[in-house]
């Protein structure tokens, strides 16, 4: 494809296909350059017969038109390959270069309706639920790709609904505005609208914005539902009805609290279990297998491979506990404080009523805290959640590098387990094989204890009556808990199920030296040491240098060091090792 440079402060360069029809027009906003691919009707003509800003906007209208902007864009970052992520995002990008051409009057009015906030005019897309504070916002902070996920947007919208419930049956709400938010906070919930929250995570630090979000969005499908055009303001206002006895300081640090809930209800304990279960099952299956059992990476006494895979399904048995515990930080939330706390402009009922449905809908307690001043000031109990999130992390770790230590080889590794051949390995050497799910996991485990460190820095950050790190918390939190349950889900699946014993490890146990600590209660601790010593130093085992520095028969022998016998308590009396 031909590029050619364009002397222009909004377009850097045109790139051209052999027939000279325009392919690709590269903008450049504030130093960040955008790629839109423009349909091949687009003739280069239009370029040289028109204005810079006619065709910015006619270019910009027809790609629109055609859900080609956002469909087919990247960033410079990415440049060579079309992004196809998720709608969301899709609309984002798209909105974001109409409403910048906006508000440089340079977007077809077709295209646009104006809404005006205390700030004044500014244009918003025609076809968007959201309105001018996220449309404000949403050029404010053109940070990254990250938005808040499923969870977080459906913990908005059962707040939202069940505010308007609580609110009419309070009497505070008309019932016919009332009904209709509960029916467009459903559809929000059920992920109907889901393009219409389009905010970057890295925002103001309270989340208003994507309260603002919630309440436009809800706002206007509401009153579409009651007959008016979408995008009017009336009869059922945003701040006025749907977020009638809320504050975006109490219904962010809740929604943060809900989200973690379902994720964790919904996905986390449910892939705990089965990685639990598919340890145990192995462990069963494993159990016959006496290897050798290393401490400080140094052969130890005996053990059985089933044992093994016993302490890492407990592991995970009291890693679901300490998610327990987790849980009770995160029932507490912070709903019915408003603005800092004091609860200004809601009714005293109000957040234990919401509490109530929010309980009543998803199947788990939600109850409002008895001291709304911590709540809103901290995000303790987020911290806390991260933290055994971290230490779930820390013990998949574990587990996942003990998988690939004992897969390793085949030939000059340990080679007592066989990983599943998932995958090439190499893309130079044939035949090779890699644990590349334990790899998967051991990377999971790191981003989830970067993601803590995030989670604590965020934690400290409450100033006075208000924590101003909440949207980056929240995502953290939700993104730990979503790629704990996927790799825990994977690993089981994938790895752990399929794994194989092989002789390799009942065959070195002979050969191990630690199993002369059998000895020691007969013959004492140092005349044990002296056999260690010498077969380590000739090359022969335990059992033939004890033959002959010892009286012991072979009878007696092959009573003492039966490595199966090793792997029980109360075999042998004595000093064990360490």
């Amino acid at each position: 494809m031909r590029r050619t440079p364009v002397e222009s402060s909004m377009i850097a360069a045109v790139g051209y296909d052999a027939r000279d029809r325009i392919l690709e027009v590269e903008f450049n906003h504030g130093g960040i350059y955008h790629y839109y691919d423009v349909e091949p009707t687009v003739h280069r003509e239009l370029m040289e017969s028109d204005s810079v800003g006619g065709y910015f906007r006619d270019a910009v209208r027809d790609a629109y038109a055609c859900d080609l902007v956002g469909r087919q864009a990247t960033t410079r970052r990415d440049r060579g390959r079309r992004r196809a992520g998720p709608s969301r995002a899709r609309e984002a990008e798209a909105v974001v270069k109409v409403g910048e051409s906006a508000t440089a009057g340079e977007v077809d009015a077709a295209q646009t309706r104006t809404e005006r906030d205390s700030l004044g005019e500014l244009a918003v897309p025609q076809h968007a639920y959201f309105g001018v504070q996220t449309m404000r916002a949403q050029l404010n902070f053109p940070i990254s790709d990250l938005r808040f996920p499923r969870h977080f947007i459906r913990a908005m919208a059962q707040i939202k609904g069940a505010a308007a419930q609580v609110n009419m049956e309070l009497g505070l709400l008309d019932s016919e505005l009332g009904e209709a938010i509960i029916a467009a906070a459903q559809e929000v919930a059920d992920g109907a609208l889901d393009d219409h929250f389009v905010l970057d995570i890295f925002q103001t630090g309270s989340g208003t914005s994507t309260n603002m979000n919630a309440n436009e969005v809800i706002a206007s499908r509401a009153n579409e539902l009651l007959g008016e055009a979408r995008n009017s303001t009336t009869p059922v206002h945003k701040n006025d009805h749907v977020n009638m006895g809320q504050s975006s300081n109490d219904v962010i640090p809740t929604a943060m609290h809900l989200a973690a809930l379902m994720a964790i209800h919904e996905e986390l304990y449910p892939a705990l279990e089965h990685l639990e279960q598919a340890l145990r099952d192995k462990a069963d299956e494993f159990m016959p297998v006496v290897k050798t059992g290393r401490t400080h990476l140094q052969d130890a006494t005996p053990i059985r491979l089933g044992q093994e895979f016993i302490g890492y399904a407990g592991q995970l048995e009291r890693a679901s506990r300490r998610l327990d515990s987790a849980l009770i930080e995160l029932e507490e939330v912070a709903l019915g404080g408003t603005a800092v706390g004091t609860g200004i402009n809601t009714h005293a009922e109000f957040a234990a009523r919401v509490c109530e449905l929010l309980s009543e809908w998803n199947g788990f307690a939600i109850f409002e805290t008895n001291n709304h001043f911590q709540a809103q000031s901290t995000i303790d109990g987020i911290v806390a959640a991260s933290g055994a999130l971290k230490t779930i992390a820390v013990s998949l770790l574990k587990i996942a590098n003990d998988i690939r230590w004992l897969g390793s080889g085949p030939r000059a590794g340990l080679g007592e387990i066989e990983v599943p051949a998932v995958q090439p390995g190499s893309s130079i050497m044939p035949g090779k094989v890699n644990p590349v799910i334990a790899e998967s996991v051991a990377m999971v485990s790191a981003q989830v204890i970067g993601n803590d460190v995030t989670v604590t820095i965020a934690g400290g950050s409450g100033n006075f009556e208000l924590n101003v790190m909440l949207p980056v918390a929240a995502y953290n939190l939700l993104q730990s808990i979503e790629l704990l349950a996927a790799s825990c889900r994977n690993f089981a699946d994938q790895a752990i199920s399929e794994l194989r014993a092989t002789e390799r490890g009942p065959e070195l146990v002979e050969q191990g030296l630690a199993i002369g600590t059998a000895l020691a209660p007969t013959i004492g601790y140092d005349a044990a040491a002296d056999i260690a010593k010498e077969a380590a130093r000739s090359g022969r085992t335990i059992r033939e240098v004890a033959r002959d520095l010892t009286e012991l028969s072979d009878a007696e022998l092959d009573e003492l060091l039966d490595p199966a016998r090793m792997t029980e308590p109360g075999t042998t009396l004595g000093p064990s090792g360490g």
